[in-house]
């Protein structure tokens, strides 16, 4: 059953991944101040690929308006899950300061709430397979 925190949750968490998914296409959020040498290394590479950042924020917009929608929220979730983990250990390995920890934590709080509210879909992935 869906409650008011995992409803808050899915919403708070669609609405950031769909504002910073559409910043990676139209960068109206002013660029944060500069990273680590390694940090900006790894960027960098993801850059120069010419293909992630675009597919990574077309991933963002797309899942997060679905989060924001209710619409198919338990994919999304499932989407986002490793984004989420990812946003959590660049912070956390390459970025110096449990401040900038903050708002990956938020993330990763929020994406479990909100995921808990569809843990009787998700309970089969979890058990024996064949």
């Amino acid at each position: 059953m869906k409650s008011k925190i995992s409803t808050g949750a899915r919403l708070l968490l669609g609405l950031i991944y769909f504002v910073f998914g559409l910043n990676g296409f139209l960068n109206f959020i002013p660029a944060q101040p500069q990273f680590p040498e390694t940090a900006m290394g790894y960027l960098g590479a993801l850059a120069s690929s010419g293909y992630f950042i675009p597919v990574l924020s077309a991933t963002q917009t797309i899942s997060g308006l679905l989060l924001l929608s209710g619409f198919a929220a338990p994919v999304a979730l499932v989407i986002l899950a490793p984004i989420t983990l990812q946003i959590f250990l660049f912070h956390a390995f390459l970025t110096p300061g449990l401040q900038n920890l903050v708002v990956p934590l938020l993330m990763l709080a929020l994406h479990v709430t909100a995921a808990s509210a569809y843990w009787r879909i998700y309970r089969p992935l979890f058990s024996k397979g064949l």
